[in-house]
């Protein structure tokens, strides 16, 4: 009898979870929501959390809370999302650092495996990424930097945002692909590695069209070339890297959300849905298009084929220069 009650009561538990399920989807969210953001102020990371923040909020009537938990080339924040309930009210705005973290950390550093932890809500644009240079540097061209690189190895240095940062990624494919040697500064975000290069610290860097771009027009740095298969919008008289010299480099910087793995499937769904409905909006896509970042819209599982596809790519790239 007794073991029979217990049975019942189990029964009637787990009915009550797969009963309540559907009911905490419908209500979700109801009350605010934080949206964890790895990386500094003023990134492309955290301006694009921001305005998807305005934009959810005006969709499910809750406060979305940006919150930079900065350090360790986005390590920090990604393990405060990985760590946090899996419930929804937690959600990781994330690059392609985190996918090449997966090679170029080791898991002891990271504390955390990228698609067993967290799971995909959606991807959200890209970027083309910019090379430029302090004005003081006597290179007008990505050749000529190139020629004078080559001339004093070792000598000049190139900032990013962090380790394992699509900025260090992008300074080390390059270097590799060009037979440079040039000396990683990691900052510890893209504002200071920024100043750093308008101020002469260090010589060259790579950064995103959006976040450069302003500086390129008050002329603090001096854009050599672009990192897309095609001239960005932004900065229609910059060569590409290929047509500047260094023929198949290629870069770029996306975003997306992802969330503690284990969030209901419903949640994650119904945020897919208002993510994918707001990179479609003709506002949206003409304000991005404006700052050259290009709209992403995938399903959750399409998102995760391409997550695991860019795991294996930034691992190519970190034998590559692991070697060189």
């Amino acid at each position: 009898m007794i073991a029979r009650r217990s049975v019942l009561a189990l029964a009637a538990g787990l009915l009550a979870v797969v009963s309540a399920a559907p009911s905490f989807a419908q209500d979700y969210p109801s009350h605010s929501v934080r949206i964890v953001v790895p990386f500094g102020a003023g990134g492309p990371a955290d301006v694009a959390a921001r305005l998807i923040g305005n934009v959810l909020q005006e969709s499910f009537g809750q406060p979305f809370v940006v919150e930079n938990r900065t350090g360790a080339g986005g390590v920090i924040g990604t393990v405060e999302a990985v760590k946090s309930p899996a419930d929804g009210y937690t959600l990781l705005m994330m690059s392609n650092t985190q996918t090449a973290n997966e090679s170029l950390l080791t898991a002891d550093k990271r504390k955390y495996e990228l698609m067993r932890d967290l799971a995909p809500i959606a991807p959200v644009n890209y970027s083309d990424l910019v090379i430029v240079v302090n004005p003081q540097v006597p290179a007008k061209t990505l050749a000529e930097f190139i020629a004078l690189a080559k001339a004093q190895p070792g000598k000049l240095n190139y900032a990013s945002s962090g380790q394992g940062t699509p900025y260090h990624m992008a300074g080390e494919l390059f270097k590799a692909m060009a037979g440079l040697d040039v000396v990683h500064v990691p900052y510890r975000n893209s504002g200071e590695a920024r100043s750093g290069v308008i101020g002469g610290q260090v010589q060259m860097m790579i950064d995103a069209v959006p976040a450069m771009a302003p500086n390129i027009g008050e002329n603090q740095v001096r854009a050599l070339a672009t990192t897309g298969k095609e001239r960005s919008t932004v900065l229609p008289n910059v060569p590409t890297a290929g047509e500047a010299g260094v023929a198949g480099y290629e870069a770029t910087i996306w975003l997306g959300l992802m969330a503690p793995v284990g969030t209901p499937k419903p949640v994650i769904d119904k945020l897919k849905a208002a993510v994918n409905a707001m990179v479609k909006r003709p506002d949206i896509v003409k304000l991005w298009t404006e700052q050259g970042a290009v709209p992403m819209s995938m399903t959750p599982e399409q998102f995760d084929k391409f997550l695991r596809g860019d795991i294996e790519k930034w691992a190519d790239v970190v034998k590559k220069f692991d070697k060189s």
